[in-house]
Parts: structure tokens; C-alpha cells; sequence
């Protein structure tokens, strides 16, 4: 399952205390048609921190905005070619810049 697999490399690279041994388990067992997790159960199992449930009037569920993309790029596919799209607009525009050799700081040093 593509999403267990990249929450568990977000943790791993952003959080020192993510517990491997739990996530193991659960990519393991994502492999069943019966598989369920829950923001809870991945949270207090793994001790993620990229992704958090509230309760109450005021809860809900919050993400770092890595995760979140993820989660929007694989609802809409329409939202992840925005993204790929620009992404290379970006990197298109840097490239130009850096083949110049025109440097923001620079123009107003001079």
C-alpha cells in the first residue's frame, strides 16, 4: 500500500523517535483485504508525528504538508499534475536563472 509505505519514509526521515518495528508490522499486514488503520492506531502504535487526530467540537485531522499532498495528489489526479506541472515550471525558471548567472542578492549588491 503506496500511503503506509510513504508515511513510514516520512517518519523515518523526519522523526528520530518513529518506532520501524510497528510500521513493519502494519506494512505487513496492509497487504490483507481486511486491513484497516486508524490515525490513532498509527499514531500511538509508531509514535508518527507527521499526522495527528483530534476529538470534539474543534477536532480533526491534521498533517505536515508533505502528507497532505500525498493524500491530495492520490484523491485527485487532477491536483497532482497541477503540482507536477509547476514543479518543473520551477525548476525550468531556477535553471534559467542559474545558467545566467543572475542572482537576486547580486542585482541589489551591485
Amino acid at each position: 500500500m503506496m500511503h503506509i509505505d510513504f508515511f513510514g519514509l516520512w517518519e523515518q526521515l523526519h522523526n528520530p523517535n518513529f518506532k520501524p518495528t510497528e510500521f513493519g508490522r502494519f506494512k505487513y499486514e496492509s497487504g490483507e483485504a481486511a486491513f484497516t488503520l486508524t490515525t490513532k492506531q498509527w499514531v500511538e502504535a509508531t509514535n508518527a508525528i507527521g499526522i495527528i487526530s483530534k476529538a470534539g467540537n474543534n477536532g480533526g485531522t491534521y498533517a505536515h504538508s508533505d502528507i497532505a499532498f500525498e493524500f491530495a495528489s492520490w484523491i485527485s489526479p487532477e491536483f497532482k499534475l497541477y503540482i507536477i506541472t509547476d514543479y518543473q515550471r520551477l525548476k525550468k525558471d531556477e535553471s534559467e536563472r542559474l545558467s545566467i548567472g543572475w542572482d537576486v542578492k547580486e542585482s541589489y549588491l551591485k
